[in-house]
């Protein structure tokens, strides 16, 4: 650690800064890469004829690899080199892209959103490891992490407006271009300004057993909920890879339990508000995903907006966030975060409620503002409120794999969430054209497609309720640190 900020100071002051806005950038395209898909999707199924259960595979690849191997890119980066695995990260993103955007069949381009999102696992633990060595702990490290938060949180908000530009004017493949010289830039800016770094330990035991085994656990999980409508429930095939999901989840235990460095040390979750947290993030994320997803698609299809209309018609989203996420610290420090929580994902439950009621011939100020507005209200109070809640009562030590462990349920929650809500509205859908008499016409495959959306929106609704409930059951309160608090905002 102290190589790390000895090198960065000694860069000076603006270099010192200059580190921070590469390693930002890198977690931009990141992050942004789980939005800006979603707008070129009606343009992708198009192209490749793709049906609406594996379109959704577009998104799941990506967070579902992501999130699987985010703890074991993080233990990679202590192991070989904080620096080395963010430029090895990097390096296979822009990569990735590129062979995203020449991608010849769905497919192709499922499996390499799956490289892509690999790739982000290993350069996202190493960027946020440098900023924390690089800048000194207290009011420094404080700002660089707020710009860090801002950032993060400014690529969702922007992944959709800029890929409804890019899907409008240049293509959907452009989605994926665009991250080709900016990852070029990132990777000559990064040699030139990161600081060497080693090893933080003296062995290099990596878990691949583990990481291996849960991330393969999870996509036969995901797998199995997808091809369920189609197959059965209780079909052969079904049951095969649920159970198999399930083998591997028990070998996965039993492997961290035995291994002697395990990518998850399972006694963190003996910390009642990690456990809560993390078992709240699941339920919460499965509801978001699938509501960016649906929406997206409804605006296009249905009210048959371009994709830059319906980029523009998402940006009352981080707005709403800001006015919540920069309000719900003071309320914080007043009442503590566990009330929040008992409230803030209710918020989110109504919007999903209020989005359950669209219509085939609807309006956006009618049937999505609304559910728009409370939907960023509910997300900029639950993500602040929920990340200080995972970090309260935590030991120093601990406070990096704790944080580790909630983007990891964040990722993996949106994964299976999407799954599972796409598995809804695909059986719903079905089931209303099997009840048509004729063959359906444009207006009752509509119809039938926003049923479908409406009973994902009700199941997304009550995961939502399932969160706060877990708070009140849960959550622990604990005394809030003010400082943690304004950090936290961004």
């Amino acid at each position: 650690m102290a190589l790390g900020k000895a090198k960065g100071n000694k860069s000076g002051g603006t270099s010192h800064w200059l580190i921070l806005i590469v390693l930002a950038l890198a977690q931009f395209m990141i992050v942004l890469d789980v939005s800006i898909v979603n707008v070129a999707l009606p343009a992708i199924q198009k192209a490749f004829n793709m049906s609406q259960s594996n379109l959704q595979w577009i998104v799941t690849a990506y967070t579902l690899i992501f999130g699987g191997f985010l703890l074991l890119g993080g233990r990679a980066a202590d192991l070989f080199g904080r620096r080395r695995l963010f430029l090895i990260g990097i390096a296979l993103f822009g990569v990735a892209s590129l062979l995203d955007g020449l991608a010849q069949s769905g497919t192709m381009l499922i499996v390499l959103r799956g490289l892509q999102g690999f790739a982000g696992a290993m350069m996202s633990p190493a960027a946020l490891s440098i900023v924390l060595v690089t800048y000194k702990e207290g009011h420094e490290r404080n700002v660089a992490l707020s710009v860090w938060g801002a950032v993060a949180s400014g690529g969702a908000a922007a992944g959709v407006l800029l890929g409804g530009i890019l899907t409008e004017y240049l293509g959907w493949r452009w989605n994926f271009y665009v991250n080709v010289p900016v990852s070029i830039a990132v990777f000559i800016a990064a040699l030139k300004l990161l600081p060497a770094h080693e090893s933080e330990e003296s062995h290099n035991n990596l878990d691949l057993p583990g990481a291996i085994s849960i991330t393969a656990a999870l996509m036969l999980l995901v797998y199995g909920l997808v091809e369920a409508p189609t197959n059965g429930w209780l079909a052969a095939s079904t049951l095969q890879f649920f159970g198999l999901s399930i083998l591997l989840f028990g070998f996965f235990i039993a492997n961290e339990l035995s291994a002697k460095h395990p990518l998850i040390p399972l006694d963190i979750f003996k910390v009642r508000n990690i456990a809560a947290s993390n078992l709240m993030q699941l339920p919460i994320t499965a509801g978001l995903y699938s509501m960016f997803f649906f929406t997206s698609l409804y605006v296009q299809t249905v009210l048959g907006y371009s994709p830059v209309k319906t980029g523009l018609s998402f940006l009352v989203i981080p707005v709403s966030i800001g006015i919540a996420a920069t309000q719900v610290p003071r309320l914080i420090q007043r009442i503590g975060f566990k009330p929040i929580l008992m409230v803030a994902p209710l918020i989110v439950a109504s919007a999903l409620f209020y989005l359950a009621h669209i219509r085939v011939d609807g309006n956006y100020v009618r049937d999505i503002l609304p559910g728009f507005i409370l939907m960023g209200l509910g997300m900029g109070a639950t993500f602040v409120a929920l990340t200080i809640a995972a970090t309260s009562g935590v030991d120093a030590k601990k406070s990096g794999l704790a944080s580790g462990i909630l983007n990891t349920s964040q990722q993996i929650g949106g994964a299976l969430g999407l799954a599972i809500l796409t598995g809804i509205a695909t059986s719903t859908s079905l089931s209303y054209i099997k009840n048509l008499n004729g063959a359906p016409n444009r207006l009752a495959t509509l119809t039938a497609q926003v049923n479908g959306y409406h009973a994902a929106f009700y199941v997304g609704a009550c995961f939502m309720i399932g969160a706060a409930i877990i708070a009140a059951v849960l959550l622990k309160q604990e005394k809030v640190d003010p400082e943690a608090a304004a950090v936290s905002m961004h």
